[in-house]
């Protein structure tokens, strides 16, 4: 985690109806919320100008006028769907702790509350996209305004798109490739989630490997993450070795370094000449 600087707002009561039983949702009862707000505070600490800082009242206000007009069966609903709603409407906030507790939970038993607790943060994250059917340029400009679109996602930047030979040896048009810069609350699972369903938007078929494709999308880099699964590895697996990821990718991000490798993208693209 990056070292981050941190405004708390500390139990804020809020009277919303949420729950799982009917009574919760028609009659209301009392919230108790805390946040930590992850954010930069060198510039307003010497400023001393409120507009290069989040605004704590703000945030609090929006915090009872999003429980108050929203309404969930379950409070890990609420922390989630509240989670995003903060880093989406306040543009200095990097990321968010936060708690929701419930004084009187129908659970017959002595207690003073129950909670949910979360921690949520933008993720930067890169992109191949790839097509070599029909209009490649339509899809890639498509798959590049769906993640603009989609919930949680914010495209900061797009390089030019590049013609390329097609890798694999199977005999194919050329391709049209490029990369994009992807801020996103979604997990790795679920932005891979995302991404076929816009493949599929594009009526993209697996039939052939390395074959043609009318629209192809690859998690490259998420963070500094390493993982494998099943589904995903990341970093992308091959992607040192494709001068169609490299030569995109180092327009927008030449200093990123890749996590197990430890090069960055310029040295990897110059590895390859």
């Amino acid at each position: 985690m990056k070292p981050y600087d941190e405004i708390h707002i500390e139990n804020l009561q809020v009277f919303a109806n949420h729950g799982v039983f009917p009574e919760e949702t028609a009659l209301g009862q009392k919230f108790v919320v805390s946040a930590v707000l992850y954010t930069k505070l060198q510039a307003p600490g010497c400023s001393d100008a409120l507009t290069e800082s989040t605004h704590y009242g703000e945030v609090s206000a929006f915090i009872v006028d999003f429980l108050q007009k929203h309404t969930y069966k379950l409070i890990e609903a609420a922390t989630e769907q509240l989670a995003w709603a903060v880093l989406s409407a306040f543009p200095l906030v990097s990321g968010i702790s936060l708690e929701i507790k419930k004084p009187w939970a129908p659970v017959k038993l002595p207690l003073d509350y129950v909670s949910v607790k979360m921690t949520r943060f933008w993720h930067r994250v890169y992109i191949a996209l790839g097509s070599n059917l029909g209009d490649k340029k339509g899809y890639l400009d498509m798959a590049v305004s769906r993640l603009s679109e989609a919930e949680g996602c914010r495209v900061k930047k797009v390089s030019d798109y590049i013609v390329t030979a097609p890798y694999g040896g199977v005999e194919q048009d050329d391709f049209l490739n490029g990369c994009l810069e992807l801020s996103t609350l979604l997990e790795p699972e679920k932005l891979l989630d995302l991404l076929h369903k816009i493949e599929a938007e594009a009526d993209r078929k697996r039939e052939v490997r390395w074959g043609p494709r009318t629209l192809d999308l690859d998690i490259l880099l998420y963070d500094n993450l390493v993982m494998e699964s099943n589904e995903l590895t990341i970093p992308h697996v091959e992607m040192h070795q494709r001068d169609f990821v490299l030569v995109p990718l180092a327009q927008i991000a030449p200093w990123v370094r890749h996590p197990v490798l430890g090069k960055t993208v310029c040295e990897l693209k110059d590895g390859l000449q």
